[in-house]
């Protein structure tokens, strides 16, 4: 996160704890501030900080990276959960089956809490009333092949 001058060479960064960066890894911002700073007091033309930051710190792979769009996803569902007990998973779980179904990607389902919208005609396209245990999932991966899992 950072705030950036408009006209000025003036930006802060702050870094996250979370983000464990090491000692060079953003090492460039003193060069951008460097740069700017020194176009300012010569009176050249100032390239606009926030247009260097965005120069340097965009990533540009060596070799095109070619993403294949996932045609069939395994969900792990949250299984049965009771009153109070973070009813969040299943609804994120169902909002994921309704974004993967709006990109045409076929859904499986694993273990759903059968209380919830999950488990509705219309929602997955296979509902797969099994515990989250390796060899039930390990099965099901086996005989539907998908091409990613995510978890709720």
């Amino acid at each position: 996160k950072g705030v950036v001058h408009s006209v000025l060479p003036y930006f802060s960064v702050q870094f996250h704890p979370e983000h464990t960066a090491g000692p060079e890894d953003l090492e460039c911002l003193f060069d951008v501030f460097l740069e700017s700073v020194k176009d300012y007091m010569n009176n050249r033309s100032p390239v606009s900080v926030k247009n260097r930051l965005t120069e340097r710190l965009v990533y540009r792979p060596s070799v095109p990276i070619v993403t294949e769009r996932p045609k069939k996803i395994l969900i792990l569902g949250s299984g049965g959960l009771s009153i109070g007990q973070a009813g969040e998973f299943d609804y994120s779980g169902s909002q994921a089956i309704k974004a993967l179904k709006e990109e045409s990607i076929q859904t499986l389902l694993i273990n759903p809490n059968i209380a919830t919208v999950q488990t509705s005609k219309g929602m997955a396209d296979k509902v797969y009333f099994l515990p989250i245990i390796p060899e039930y999932v390990e099965q099901v991966i086996r005989s539907e092949r998908p091409d990613g899992v995510l978890l709720t």
